[in-house]
């Protein structure tokens, strides 16, 4: 059964299973563009500066196994991107491909909707990346560009794409 709830950041559980899931797509894949796994400490000091803002931080639990996790953060630091999230979700790779993504980002959606965020922005490593991509595209997101070859990881040119999703019924796409 997936359950989704809120980061604890009093347990070593949730802090372990976030390094442990996020070190092997840092080690493994190009959807993220950092080459070292950060260990649970640092970890749980990025999810603690993300609720600090006032950002949720979403734990799934698969059947008694912490499957992933996802949050929204600033999409940029300064105060004229107030109102715009950027969303990044991180699957198991045991566990992919059984709904853990969408529901993860599916609630993540609701509750920055919730707070009154007018944008979502989805910054996606690797156009080859396509489970998020489609991902976001069926919850609604919209294609909006591609940086080619801003990134370099395991001795490939790697790209970005961008992807939005107005929060609010009275914006255009």
């Amino acid at each position: 059964m997936l359950t989704l709830r809120a980061y604890n950041p009093d347990t070593n559980t949730d802090r372990e299973a976030i390094a442990k899931i996020y070190g092997h797509h840092v080690l493994h894949g190009s959807a993220s563009f950092e080459t070292e796994a950060p260990n649970a400490s640092e970890m749980h000091r990025r999810m603690q500066q993300i609720r600090d803002g006032g950002f949720p931080v979403l734990i799934a639990d698969l059947d008694g196994h912490i499957a992933g996790y996802a949050y929204a953060g600033p999409f940029h630091h300064r105060a004229a991107y107030g109102g715009t999230v950027e969303d990044s979700i991180y699957v198991d790779h045991a566990m992919q491909r059984r709904g853990v993504g969408r529901a993860l980002l599916t609630e993540l959606i609701t509750q920055v909707r919730q707070a009154g965020f007018q944008q979502m922005m989805a910054v996606i490593g690797d156009s080859q990346n396509t489970g998020s991509i489609e991902l976001h595209r069926t919850l609604g997101f919209c294609d909006i560009g591609i940086a080619r070859g801003i990134g370099f990881k395991f001795g490939r040119f790697v790209d970005v794409v961008y992807m939005q999703l107005p929060l609010r019924d009275d914006q255009t796409d």
